[in-house]
């Protein structure tokens, strides 16, 4: 085929060299299952590129699933950064997130750079992360198309893995902001048996993941002052960080998502805000800063008292 440089980085296939062809050529067909691993391979709709499922055990996947389990948003395991992460991966110590709460004193100071100390405080960050909230885990799995505000609905929804695990397409999309695309790539993951078995390893391993709230699922279906509020949130606060606001809006039943669109109720603005408050201004939207944010929070909460 001819080739060219089409706009910044896309290639264009111009056309096909027919001419050079010796009649040995094979037809190429897409793999149904990922020659690393063997899941599944999934395409999307509409989409070009094909996708393994195997998402936690995934050789060729390792490295990058690792560090989004671990990550600060995800499970919040301090200390685990990609150069320790390149090691394990390596040394063959760790193959899916379950290992990693397998590891001993033995497995980290035998790693480049890594006292007792520092294997002490990474053993201990690793046993703190045993009882995640289930969000987190959710989150930290890494299926395609479920972000922070995703997981943090499908917790509150089924309220335990097993039952998001056993979920069929149209009882997912039961979940708000669920739609056709995001129920099929939780399906296909939770469908994939490598990725059970990963998550039956972690539970071996003492992770139990924590349920939402009895309080906090009331908050977020009506209770709270913000009921039926979007938020969607940017730049750097100085007062707490972007999950502290997170949490503190939907405690007052508010929602945060992670795009800007016209049903967006506020976007919040921190330092250094970019395209998402852009799109704000252009949209009209009402735009809070963190004193506005802050105010609001704490007249909701005083609302909310007097009229309990």
């Amino acid at each position: 085929v001819v080739v060219r440089r089409a706009g910044d980085v896309i290639p264009e296939v111009l056309r096909a060299l027919v001419e050079r062809r010796h009649g040995e050529e094979r037809e190429f067909v897409m793999p149904v299952t990922c020659p690393v691993c063997e899941s599944a391979v999934q395409r999307g709709e509409g989409e070009a590129a094909a996708r393994c499922t195997g998402g936690l055990f995934c050789a060729a996947q390792r490295k990058q699933a690792l560090l989004h389990f671990v990550s600060r948003r995800a499970m919040d395991m301090e200390g685990f950064g990609e150069r320790l992460i390149d090691q394990l991966v390596e040394r063959d110590l760790v193959r899916t997130p379950a290992d990693l709460f397998a590891l001993t004193q033995q497995d980290l100071t035998g790693l480049d750079r890594m006292g007792e100390k520092s294997a002490a405080n990474l053993l201990a960050a690793i046993a703190a992360a045993k009882t995640p909230p289930l969000a987190r885990l959710i989150f930290a799995l890494g299926i395609r198309n479920v972000g922070e505000a995703t997981a943090r609905d499908l917790a509150r929804h089924f309220r335990s893995m097993q039952a998001l695990a056993e979920a069929d397409e149209p009882a997912l999309q039961q979940v708000p902001d669920v739609g056709p695309v995001v129920a099929q790539s939780i399906r296909a993951f939770f469908s994939e048996g490598h990725n059970q078995a990963v998550l039956k390893a972690l539970q071996q391993r003492g992770v139990q993941w924590v349920a939402p709230a009895a309080a906090a699922i009331e908050s977020a279906t009506g209770d709270g002052g913000l009921q039926g509020k979007t938020f969607v949130l940017t730049g750097t606060l100085a007062g707490m960080t972007r999950e502290q606001a997170a949490q503190r809006i939907e405690a007052a039943g508010g929602k945060v998502v992670s795009s800007v669109s016209k049903k967006t109720s506020y976007v919040v603005a921190g330092e250094a805000a970019g395209s998402k408050l852009e799109k704000a201004q252009t949209l009209g939207l009402a735009v809070l800063d963190e004193a506005a944010l802050l105010a609001l929070l704490n007249s909701t909460s005083v609302n909310t008292s007097e009229n309990g």
